[in-house]
């Protein structure tokens, strides 16, 4: 990568958006550097727009990165602990990048593009960090191409395809048989039936000066604008890891919830594979739902099981479930079922152990 991308990447701390926000009354906040909607109001009318009807996220404060050339898949295979030779074209996978050790250095998503040629979309907080980690590793025939020229939308919600369509018709006869996971190309633009709350829709990748015609575009068509607030108990409710909280460099897949991403067979060699299958997990993930009105789980909070110790990794109130709920790192013997105590300020609450998610598609789960 040129040392003028990072200049760019390093000045570039407002999306194409920040007016947009500005002008629709958003709360601004500082996350990973960038100063992005927290919410435009109501982060609970947010939420239930997006389970109920369709939101928009401007998520443009994330990556892609284009992985092209003729060892790009080689490359990725060794890099990501899940296996792109699972993909086929237009397809779509969630891994994690670890460390030697087998620690979770960050999770992202990658497209199968094209004929050697993938889509990474990486964590804000992460971005330069993988980016780093990559370029060290990537032999010449691999070149990495940071897209600081797009933005990024996420439609979300039981409503979200046919908002989405009414909003950008010219999209909908390429993408009405997209299956979830799957990409498509359109002239300059990438749409993925994926996400990040539990819900159906798009997220579209766009040149930047193109995002706020199409996000008027979106919200001239009903769909609610949503901040990082109530993407972030959306993505509670669905069970869906935030990075830094919920895994970071300590622990592994194993003990994160994410075991289904790691791909250990056919004997496919990728960094930290060795430690994962020499290191037991000490810990796994399970998802708590307070039993008690009494307080709010909150991230850090101390959990007393019958078999140890545990701590909540994320936690908050669920506007879906009218309930509390949190995700936790607990002692490995721990089961869905089993109920605990948490310590929420001078008092111990109890809660009750689930396997996530909690709410998927409309429906709760726990």
């Amino acid at each position: 990568m040129a040392e003028g991308d990072w200049d760019y990447y390093r000045r570039m701390r407002r999306t194409p958006l920040f007016d947009a926000h500005r002008a629709a009354g958003a709360r601004m906040v500082e996350f990973a550097g960038w100063e992005m909607p927290l919410h435009y109001g109501s982060q609970i009318e947010e939420h239930h727009a997006v389970r109920r009807s369709a939101g928009v996220f401007d998520i443009s404060h994330m990556l892609a990165a284009d992985i092209e050339g003729g060892e790009a898949r080689a490359f990725l295979r060794r890099a990501l602990a899940n296996d792109v030779a699972r993909l086929p074209p237009g397809k779509a996978l969630y891994s994690c990048l670890l460390a030697e050790d087998g620690g979770v250095l960050d999770d992202l998503i990658v497209y199968f593009a094209g004929p050697d040629r993938y889509r990474a979309v990486l964590n804000a907080a992460t971005a330069q960090a993988d980016l780093e980690w990559l370029g060290r590793r990537a032999p010449a025939g691999a070149r990495i191409r940071p897209r600081t020229d797009l933005a990024m939308l996420a439609v979300q919600g039981p409503r979200a395809r046919e908002q989405f369509w009414a909003a950008l018709p010219e999209f909908r006869s390429a993408s009405e048989d997209l299956a979830s996971f799957c990409s498509m190309e359109r002239n300059e633009s990438f749409l993925a039936r994926t996400g990040y709350t539990g819900e159906d829709g798009f997220e579209l990748m766009l040149p930047a000066g193109a995002a706020p015609e199409a996000w008027r575009r979106l919200c001239a068509a009903g769909v609610r604008p949503c901040g990082l607030g109530a993407r972030d108990t959306l993505r509670l409710e669905a069970g869906m890891n935030l990075y830094g909280q919920d895994m970071d460099a300590s622990v592994t897949p194993f003990e994160s919830g994410l075991g289904w991403t790691v791909a250990l067979e056919g004997g496919r060699d990728f960094v930290g594979r060795a430690a994962l299958e020499r290191r037991a997990a000490a810990f796994q993930r399970l998802g708590l739902v307070l039993q008690e009105r009494a307080g709010v789980l909150r991230a850090h909070q101390a959990v007393r099981t019958a078999r140890g110790e545990g701590t909540i990794t994320s936690g908050s109130f669920a506007p879906t479930l009218n309930a509390s709920i949190a995700l936790a790192r607990l002692p490995a013997a721990c089961a869905p079922g089993e109920r605990v105590e948490v310590a929420v300020r001078d008092k111990r609450l109890a809660a009750r152990l689930v396997q996530p998610p909690f709410v998927r598609r409309g429906k709760i789960l726990v």
